[in-house]
């Protein structure tokens, strides 16, 4: 067959996705087709459309896709660099979009805020990652901080840089937060250990912790609700 039997623009153009996309909007569009707007281009004997559906089959669903990263997309022949990085885009693009709330800037009033803020930027994420959130009087966000991704443990969650931040800022207080990759939200001895320690070094500090959350899936857990703060 020839080579450029493959391309989407020798298609029928009522029958191309972005031109469909353009005429009509993109709900009418099947996920691969969208998917594939988004890749642009194919390969010598794949489409855009057809390279997407083999991202779909392989990873089962949109969720799963979204939390892979750009190394393991190019895993996929006909997903190079350039396709890996727009997708990954797009999926942050997405996650953040999520997690905004319409207005002036993010306050946490109670535990749940938080949990409609983060859990779209991380329940996809495959590994544990410890965040430090930094908070004003009024309660709003200052900013985040990554402290460790991987297992958590009370020797590489230390409060000196847990605390680093807050003292720059500086924050009145702060939120501790990760999440748990194996969907389960019960917090773990260790997570209890380094809860306290973490506390303790904040009433030192004169940096109040605020809560403890741990996020799982779409279900979380707040330490401080439950009385364990």
């Amino acid at each position: 067959m020839a080579e450029s039997s493959y391309k989407i623009t020798r298609w029928p153009e009522k029958e191309r996705p972005r031109e469909r996309l353009l005429q009509h909007g993109p709900q009418p569009l099947a996920e691969a087709e969208l998917l594939g707007i988004l890749l642009g281009k194919g390969t010598r004997k794949k489409t855009a459309v057809d390279l997407a559906r083999e991202l779909l089959d392989r990873y089962q669903s949109l969720q799963k896709l979204f939390s892979r990263s750009p190394s393991e997309l190019m895993k996929v022949k006909g997903i190079g660099s350039a396709k890996a990085a727009t997708l990954s885009a797009a999926f942050e693009l997405v996650r953040r979009f999520q997690s905004q709330k319409e207005g002036s800037k993010v306050s946490f009033k109670r535990s749940a805020d938080v949990a409609s803020h983060y859990l779209p930027l991380m329940r996809d994420l495959r590994k544990e990652v410890f965040k430090v959130i930094l908070l004003n009087r009024a309660n709003r966000l200052i900013k985040d901080v990554t402290i460790s991704e991987g297992t958590l443990e009370a020797s590489i969650v230390h409060p000196r840089d847990v605390f680093r931040e807050a003292l720059l800022e500086p924050a009145a207080g702060v939120i501790l937060i990760h999440n748990h990759p194996s969907g389960n939200p019960s917090p773990s001895e260790e997570d209890l250990r380094i809860t306290k320690q973490l506390v303790d070094a904040g009433r030192l500090l004169g940096i109040k912790v605020y809560d403890h959350i741990i996020l799982a899936g779409e279900s979380y857990r707040s330490l401080a609700d439950e009385g364990l703060i």
